[in-house]
């Protein structure tokens, strides 16, 4: 486990770099980041070429025995570029371009951009292939921010077209698996299909679900560009890419499979904010706002873990006060350290600090970093220093690999959200609810794709699985056949590959071997009474409900509230040698806590006491960290084991790690 940093020499007078790049070695780092922006920097003119600056950095950074790693710099293009050729701008849904004076504004699907990406990649690439002190490459930078994965230009709309042609046989078979007999949206042809533009009324659900296909497909394509010239110039260099966490329009797991691993951008107070299953930013309080929650940052972690199969990397890490939205409240003491750790206990290899020293100029004057803008510590670079120090102390070890699964997917995510029925319906937000509960229990829970080996697993969650093909289904089947502890929860196994109804009622294909399938469902606002009962117990739940018609499967939970009184809504099934359990409303805290606890029993999944709601336990390879992201301190009864770092008592904001596994350790708070 290792630190990095992000730095920009072409921000500074080059007399500072030598004494940036000796520090950055004093504290610990041994991984800079560079040129992510750096375009017109490397190419000032068309055709004119200078590497000569990067080349110093690069080799400064070695004569302190540390490593870079460089960008492709194509997040940026300059405004020469633009003005020679206009069209490779990306264009908004009214058809509006992208203007110069920001970033990523360039169209994925531009044939143009592709051929001048190709040219300054290979340029770059070929001038460090021999060097000694680049280890590997970010491509690009943050593919999608500021909304820029789908673009609406000629050129994607030729591309959306030819994409559709891979994937139908005939106009016929997309005008039947969209179903376009809905309103007269019938095609004569491929070349009538236009992006979904703006519209009187909602658009096709079918429609958009392959446009978001496509999007996504797109970006993967012009990943794979830059992937291929870099391997051709040294396949000694590793290749990521900086992801941006639970991230709607991008499928991370069809990006990573051209990478060596995955990176993503690791900002705590800011994500936190964004999410809709926390409070309000108004509402959250000094616990949240300066610290973040553990389980919205985590399972961006396990997310990244399980598309890099194994460890990943932060790229860019909170190293202070952040230009959030809509508030930026100063990390508390001790939290830069924290993150850190978090991140390597979840797999991260490498955490680097966004950004060496806080820019003095352009849209990020006011992102925190290691050293102020005057080049003084700030109070992040003696948290990254300890951490360094803390991390030398340790073993390498090898990421967490869990008992228990959550399946992701991608097409679910798109076509829930494109009808969610409900402005509390977040994809991201109903996995974290299961997420919370298993972490609260120190389990280790990693995220996985739907193409994953599941029998890796003792237990697999699969929340709101909305679209299940057959080919799907026969795999969640067997798993369940073969002994594997399935649950299935609110929407899932509803719809087809297409997002059309199946013939059969939900879950669909799933619906004869639970034993029972969904009759009813409601989306609830958050003032409705909401009971429902699980194993005799009475729980609340929220935002949607379902009241299931059972076979032969057990009924282990009915609505008390509502129409759906009495109605089952918690329906599990024995199928060969495990069980399939289905739960049709969207569970509070308590509920969710008590569906892990008997989905790990079945399981045999080894669990401890429920933690305080902000403490967490994290295994890695045989070693467990306690992070307290609260405010009091807690007591670790190690057993058997050795506190390796920190004390007995852990206050807030602060961590011990021990060389025991999570369930052996008791954790208590002090007060």
């Amino acid at each position: 486990m290792h630190t990095g940093v992000c730095y920009f020499p072409e921000h500074w007078p080059r007399e500072r770099w030598a004494d940036d790049i000796e520090r950055m070695a004093e504290a610990g780092i041994e991984y800079v980041r560079m040129a992510e922006f750096a375009w017109n920097r490397m190419e000032p003119n068309p055709g004119e070429y200078d590497f000569e600056w990067l080349e110093t950095a690069v080799g400064l950074i070695g004569e302190h025995d540390m490593q870079a790693v460089l960008c492709t710099p194509t997040a940026t293009p300059p405004k020469w570029l633009l003005d020679e050729y206009p069209e490779i701008r990306q264009k908004q849904p009214d058809g509006t371009p992208l203007e110069f004076g920001s970033r990523r504004h360039y169209c994925f699907n531009s044939a143009v951009y592709w051929r001048e990406s190709r040219r300054i990649i290979e340029k770059l690439a070929n001038h460090f292939a021999g060097h000694d002190h680049v280890a590997g490459w970010q491509t690009d930078n943050e593919y999608g921010c500021h909304e820029t994965v789908r673009c609406y230009c000629e050129d994607c709309a030729s591309a959306f077209r030819d994409w559709l042609r891979e994937h139908y046989d005939s106009i016929d078979d997309l005008n039947e698996a969209w179903g376009n007999a809905f309103w007269s949206q019938e095609y004569r042809s491929f070349s009538e299909v236009d992006l979904p533009g703006s519209t009187a009324a909602n658009h096709h659900p079918s429609r958009l679900l392959d446009y978001n296909r496509f999007a996504s497909d797109s970006v993967v394509e012009y990943n794979r560009l830059h992937v291929d010239i870099l391997r051709e110039a040294n396949d000694d260099w590793f290749v990521t890419h900086n992801f941006m966490g639970d991230f709607d329009p991008l499928n991370a797991f069809d990006v990573t499979e051209d990478l060596d691993f995955a990176a993503w951008d690791s900002y705590p107070t800011l994500h936190t904010q964004e999410v809709p299953d926390t409070p309000a930013p108004e509402e959250m309080g000094d616990d949240l706002q300066r610290a973040g929650d553990p389980d919205v940052t985590g399972m961006n972690h396990a997310l990244y873990r399980g598309a890099s199969d194994g460890p990943f990397w932060v790229m860019e890490n909170q190293a202070g006060d952040i230009r959030a939205f809509p508030y930026s409240a100063e990390p508390d003491d001790g939290m830069i350290r924290l993150w850190t750790h978090q991140a390597a206990a979840h797999g991260a290899d490498v955490v680097s600090y966004f950004r060496w020293r806080r820019c003095q100029f352009g849209q990020e004057q006011y992102w925190g970093a290691l050293n102020n803008y005057d080049g003084a510590p700030d109070r992040g670079l003696e948290e990254a220093t300890d951490a360094a120090v803390e991390f030398e102390s340790l073993p390498d070890l090898d990421a967490p690999s869990g008992d228990v699964a959550m399946l992701v997917d991608y097409d679910s995510l798109w076509a829930t959200h494109a009808e969610a029925h409900s402005p509390d319906f977040d994809y991201w937000a109903h996995l974290r609810a299961y997420y919370r509960a298993l972490r609260r229990r120190g389990v280790t829970v990693d995220l996985v794709s739907t193409s994953a080996n599941l029998g890796a697993y003792a237990a697999l969650v699969a929340p709101s699985l909305h679209l299940v093909d057959d080919g799907l289904a026969s795999r969640l089947v067997a798993y369940a056949e073969n002994g594997g502890e399935l649950l299935l929860t609110i929407r899932s196994a509803m719809k087809d590959e297409h997002d059309h109804l199946r013939d059969e009622l939900a879950p669909g294909p799933l619906a004869e071997t639970l034993g029972a399938h969904v009759a009813q469902h409601e989306s609830l606002s958050p003032g409705v009474e909401t009971q429902v009962s699980y194993d005799g117990d009475s729980y609340a739940y929220q935002t949607w409900a379902e009241w299931l018609e059972p076979a032969d499967g057990a009924v282990i939970g009915h609505l008390e509230s509502g129409p759906g009184t009495d109605e089952p809504a918690i329906v599990r099934n024995a199928v060969g040698d495990g069980h399939v359990e289905y739960v049709g409303v969207w569970p509070e805290v308590d509920l969710a806590d008590a569906i892990s606890v008997g989905l790990l029993e079945r399981a045999g999944v080894s669990f401890g006491e429920r933690l305080p709601e902000r403490v967490r336990l994290t295994e890695r390879d045989g070693y467990t960290w306690v992070t307290n992201f609260g405010t009091d301190a807690v007591t670790v009864d190690a057993g058997s084991g050795t506190l390796v770092l920190g004390e007995e008592t852990v206050p807030g904001r602060d961590l011990a790690v021990v060389d025991v596994p999570a369930h052996e350790l008791e954790i208590d708070l002090e007060n």
